[in-house]
């Protein structure tokens, strides 16, 4: 009757069912993204020049959010390749950083139809700071518990891997602030977090304080 009870938490405890759930719903996610993406009408009264000026910001969205979702992806992986075994906790936690993601394409037919509009860049901003936090919650809860992990981290690498899971909340802040000033500058900010995020691995990499422990992610 042990064994079975082990063997029963052991097949509760495998990895693979999330991370291949997780990968399905980041794939659809980004898959749905393009289909945001709307086809230049009346393209016999317009040069084609004209027609993709006009969904220059449906692709502008596009672009945003497939990337930053890939980002997400990224870590995710990154994170679970760590882990040797999850709990109930993680699976809802895991659903809860879902949440916000599945909400990204609607987030990115809002920036596309009001990317001129302060409002629009303040929802597509909101959205990603809910999943940027739900991200660091299963990030914080997980590393405190070292049985779920392969090796028990360090305070240095949950410094870390803390700081990248709550960099980008600051960009996504600055972008929303910034918008009623400049709506352009705000959507330069979100095009260009990825590229800062990985910035800010390669920085933490290349430092000798930081190196051993950013190189667990991104």
């Amino acid at each position: 009757m042990t064994d079975q009870r082990e063997a029963a938490a052991q097949r509760r405890g495998e990895t693979d069912r999330v991370k291949a759930f997780t990968d399905a719903v980041i794939a659809i996610i980004m898959t749905i993204l393009v289909l945001e993406i709307g086809v230049p009408p009346d393209l016999g009264d317009q040069s084609l020049v004209e027609a993709l000026d006009e969904t220059w910001p449906e692709l502008a969205a596009w672009m945003i959010s497939f990337l930053i979702t890939g980002m997400y992806w990224v870590w995710h992986r990154d994170l679970f390749n760590q882990m040797r075994r999850v709990n109930r906790v993680v699976v809802w936690l895991n659903l809860l950083f879902l949440l916000p993601l599945a909400l990204v394409p609607f987030a990115a037919s809002v920036l596309g139809e009001y990317s001129d509009n302060p409002i629009g860049l303040h929802v597509y901003g909101a959205i990603l700071i809910v999943t940027a936090l739900a991200r660091w919650l299963l990030y914080a809860y997980v590393m405190r518990r070292p049985e779920l992990l392969y090796e028990t981290p360090t305070s240095s690498h949950r410094r870390v891997g803390g700081a990248l899971a709550a960099a980008p909340i600051a960009v996504y802040v600055v972008a929303m602030l910034v918008a009623p000033l400049s709506t352009s500058l705000s959507l330069a900010l979100y095009l260009l977090l990825p590229s800062l995020y990985l910035l800010l691995i390669l920085a933490l990499r290349r430092h000798p304080s930081t190196s051993a422990e950013a190189q667990a992610y991104g």
